[in-house]
Parts: C-alpha cells; structure tokens; sequence
C-alpha cells in the first residue's frame, strides 16, 4: 500500500488521537513484560538436601552428619539427593557412636564415644522428601511437586513448554490477526494471559501446570506481536519510529522490572500467579479506547470502515478529513493480492535469498540462545537473585537506546558487529571470575547482556532492510520462529554445567561470536534503498568484500528509488517482530 499513508497524512503525526493510542499501547506492553521473566521465579530451584524426618531419634551430630559432602568448584557443599543411610545411622546413633570424617578425628571424640567414618557408610536417595532453604523462596513450583534429583528434568522441560507455547504464539497470532484483526487478536492473547495465570495458581499436578504454562507463552508473545503490529500500522512518521524504536521497548522493559520487586514481597508462587493476572485484567478497558488498524482495514477492502475511523480520529485531531480519502483502493488491493501469493518457501527458492535467509535464522537462533541462556545461567551467580534479575533487565533501557540511536548514525553491520562482539568477550571472560569475584562477575553479566540486547534491536532492523517489500513480512515471522526455537532450547544450557561448570557460559558466547561472523558476509543497507523484489537483492558475491564499517551511497539509477523508499529507522516499524 504505496500510498497509504499520503492519503492519511492529513492527520498529521502528532494529534490527539496518535498520542491517545501512543500511550495506551505502551501501557498495554507491561502485561506482556510482567509474565515474561515469570519463568525464572515460579520455577526457581532452592538450594535443597534430603529431609530427616523429626522422630527419627538422631542425636545433633548425626543429624548434622548424615548428609553427605561433596566437593563442588573446588569448595565443599552439602549433597542435594543423597544422605546416609537412615536405618544405619539410627543405629549408630542409639549405640553411642559419633560421626568421623577420619581417624584424627576419632582422637577428638574418644572421649564422647566411638568415632565411625563417614566414608564407610552406604548412601541412599532421600526417601522422605527434601527439605527446601527458605531464604528467598517460600515455595515455588519446584519445591511443591519436587522436581529435582530424579525428577529434576521436569524443570527444564516445563520452561521449554513455556516457550514452545510463545513459538505456537508466533505461528498462530500472525495468521488469525490478518484474518480478524489486529485488536481482537490483542484482546484475546491479554484474555488468554490473564485467565491461564489465574488457573496456574489453581493447578494440583506438575502435568496440569505444563499444561497451562504453555497456554501462558502463546498469549504472552500473541498480545506482544499484536499491539507492536496495531502501533506501527496506526502511527506513522517520526512517531511511529518513536513507537516502535524505543518507547515501546521501554515500557516493555519496566513491565519486566515489577516482576522482581513483586517476587521478593510475595514468596509464594502460587499468590505470584495470582498477581500476574492483574496488569491484563486492568487493560481490558482499553477495548473502547483503542481502534482496529485502518491499514488492515484497508487491506481487507473495508475502505467504508477504515474512512469512517479516519474521520472520526481527524474531529479528535481538530482537523478536516477529506470527502474521500482512499482514491487508488483498486489498485491498492491488486497490489496487496501480488504480494500475497508469495509464501514461506520462496525464501529457499532463488540462490540470492536461499543464502541469506539460512545465515539470519542462524543469527536469530544463535542471539535468542545468548539471550536467555544468559538469564537462566544467572541464577548460578552469587548474590540476592532478585536484585540479580532487577539489574539484568534494567541494563536494557541503556541497550535500546544505544540501538536507536546507532541505527540512525552508523553502518548495520558495524553497529551488529561492535555490540554482540563487546557482549561475547565479556561472557567468556566470566569463567575467569566466576568464584574468585562475584561483583566482577555480575558487572561482566550486565555487560554482557547489554551488548547481546543492544545487537538485538540492530538485528531487528537489520534484517527488515535485508528482505524485499513482498516477502519481509513473511521473511520477519521465519526469524521470529527461529528465535523461539533458541529460547526454547535455552533452559537446557544450565544442565550442561554437569559436564563443565563453564560450559553454559563457553557456549553463549560462543553463540555471539557465531553471529559476529556470518554477519560479515551479509549486505549493507546503511542508506541504501530498500528492495521491492526478490530480484533486486543482492548477489553473494556482492556481499563478502565491504568491512562492516563499509557503506555507499545509493546509486544514480537507485536515487529515485530511495527518494520514495521509507527512511531507514521507520523500518523498525515492520521489523521489531
């Protein structure tokens, strides 16, 4: 729809009606924000050992004793899923024995008794349970269905039902929303998020809160996906770059910074679930004040409805509306109905975007992994886990903001380049302070995590300039996918610490120098016009010879075209997702 917005124009950018819908969808953006984090704290492991039961007559010593020790990163720890065994101990104990870790040690105790070495004793699972620290948590998913130990692969795979839900949410919200509409489509996910984490609360068994915790994910990223969408098509210009670049975002990213706060004042996961309905129970008003997409209005030849919202918003904005706004809707519909008949296949089909679609989903995949691998990994970091996450998303706000602002100024690649590689050096340089500093630690977390988000938002951008007018929306949802499956496979980067405990941190940053290198053979589009068609890509060949801090000038025969092409940073609009 070339013309669309010329034909809107007359509204302006900056009237009554943009700032009313400016500002209820960032408001909106806050129930998406809350929920997403909200896997870290519902299931969050405690530290744990097995439970002596109360009557099992054990003098002080062995029930101090009875616990095994064990030797982790060098410094002793108590054992999480063992114990000596129960019956044995009871005995030692009713004959008088006392627990030795060796024979100078026997020397101390002859005097209260017979010494036993503890190495010479059998061990045996917890039998009776465990017994959970209370020091930040109460109860959490974890702790009340005992998924740890044998059962301890239920964690991971419960959060990877959480994020299979989001990719579902990808698959399936795009779909519906260009069939109903963009504000249905936002209203059902918010319904969706909200009633799911109301019935969390309730869930008796670990299958049913799966169960529902899937249904959460596919409304978190539906209601997301839907209000970006409805703001980017309604506002146009500078506002819409506004919108999407960095407002949005950071409204986003506040939503994430309540959920910490609220975690440590409710130490119940279950009261927490109940909490999290609120943000989306509080934005259900908003129906009436937040109009359908005219642009998708347009685009489903309902010229009548999209000119009647128009002119409404233009006697809010105080301004005269022509008598008729829409003038080339034929036209406009032919052109709509072309761009449709391409699918997801033709991103595989012709050399020149076969290459560069498989490179950006392994970027996509590679960076989404960095992404939350680096906070589910931050729960092994010293320190109050709530002021942990708390810094971990307020580092956010300076990311976007330094990706808005380095998207108008410097070269794509330059920009991708310089921040993911400053986010990778600083994760691999963890396992050199990961015990010996815990604040140097956590600086080069934050640093860390600043760099990968802040190469993220180029991403985003980056890649809707790569991708032709006719096939970018298509292009952006197989890059979406490809995050999800990274998000998905996310959790399990912690258990691999089994083998090495740096290797979860080796392979995020692994990940971003990965992404570091195949963005060195991707085109420029720093002030370049944008493609219309598959056609007008760039050849491989094209595309491995500039430095990343390379950029020409759009070419003579190109002029015309970048004159009409939307500028650079307005692309956010269609890329953020």
């Amino acid at each position: 729809m070339q013309n669309y917005e010329e034909s809107v124009s007359f509204l302006g950018t900056w009237g009554r009606f943009q700032r009313r819908v400016f500002f209820l969808l960032c408001l909106t953006s806050i129930t998406s924000g809350y929920n997403i984090l909200c896997v870290m704290f519902l299931l969050a492991s405690p530290p744990h050992h097995c439970h002596i039961p109360v009557n099992s007559n054990l003098s002080q010593d062995w029930i101090q004793a009875i616990i095994p020790v064990q030797m982790e990163a060098g410094q002793p720890k108590r054992s999480s899923c063992s114990r000596y065994e129960l019956e044995v101990v009871q005995n030692l104990s009713a004959w008088g024995f006392t627990p030795s870790l060796g024979p100078a040690h026997n020397l101390s105790v002859l005097e209260s008794g017979p010494g036993v070495l503890l190495s010479g004793l059998k061990q045996e699972s917890c039998k009776d349970g465990w017994t959970y620290s209370t020091e930040y948590y109460e109860s959490t998913v974890v702790t009340e269905f005992n998924l740890v130990c044998g059962d301890g692969w239920k964690q991971p795979l419960t959060s990877l039902a959480y994020f299979l839900g989001g990719l579902s949410g990808c698959l399936v919200s795009g779909q519906i929303s260009d069939r109903v509409g963009r504000k249905p489509v936002l209203f059902s996910a918010i319904a969706m998020l909200s009633v799911f984490s109301s019935a969390v609360a309730f869930a008796p068994s670990w299958p049913v809160f799966t169960l529902l915790f899937f249904m959460m994910g596919v409304g978190q990223i539906a209601s997301y996906i839907a209000l970006f969408v409805l703001g980017s098509e309604i506002l146009v210009g500078s506002t819409r770059v506004l919108f999407s670049g960095l407002c949005l975002p950071s409204v986003y990213v506040f939503g994430m910074m309540l959920l910490p706060g609220t975690a440590y004042l409710v130490h119940s996961w279950r009261h927490l679930s109940l909490i999290m309905t609120v943000p989306g129970l509080a934005c259900m008003p908003f129906w009436w004040l937040i109009p359908e997409s005219p642009r998708w209005l347009v685009s489903c030849g309902r010229f009548q409805e999209a000119e009647l919202l128009l002119k409404s918003a233009a006697l809010e904005n105080r301004v005269e509306a022509p008598q008729v706004i829409f003038l080339s809707a034929k036209v406009e519909k032919e052109e709509s109905q072309e761009a449709e008949s391409l699918s997801f296949l033709d991103l595989l089909r012709t050399s020149n975007i076969r290459s560069l679609t498989l490179k950006l989903w392994l970027i996509w995949f590679s960076l989404s992994v960095s992404y939350f691998g680096l906070s589910f990994n931050l729960s092994g970091l010293y320190g109050n886990p709530f002021l942990n996450y708390f810094l971990l998303t307020a580092v956010e706000l300076p990311a976007y903001l330094a990706s808005f602002v380095a998207a108008c100024s410097l070269p794509r690649r330059l920009s991708y380049i310089s921040f993911t590689l400053l986010g990778a050096l600083a994760l691999l340089l963890i396992q050199i302070t990961l015990h010996s500093y815990p604040s140097l630690t956590l600086t080069l977390v934050l640093i860390g995590k600043f760099g990968i988000l802040a190469g993220t938002g180029v991403l985003y951008m980056f890649t809707g300039e790569l991708f032709p007018t006719v096939i970018r929306n298509t292009a952006m949802s197989s890059c979406a996918m490809f995050s999800r499956v990274g998000s998905s496979v996310s959790p399990y980067l912690l258990q691999l610490a089994v083998f090495y405990q740096f290797l979860p941190w080796i392979i995020v940053g692994a990940l971003s120098l990965l992404s570091v290198l195949l963005c060195f053979f991707v085109p420029e589009t720093f002030r370049q016009p944008l493609t219309d068609t598959i056609q007008q890509m760039p050849t491989t060949q094209q595309s491995v010879c500039r430095w990343p801090w390379a950029s020409s000038a759009p070419s003579k025969d190109d002029g015309k075209l970048a004159k009409d092409q939307t500028t650079a940073p307005e692309i956010i609009c269609t890329t953020r997702l």
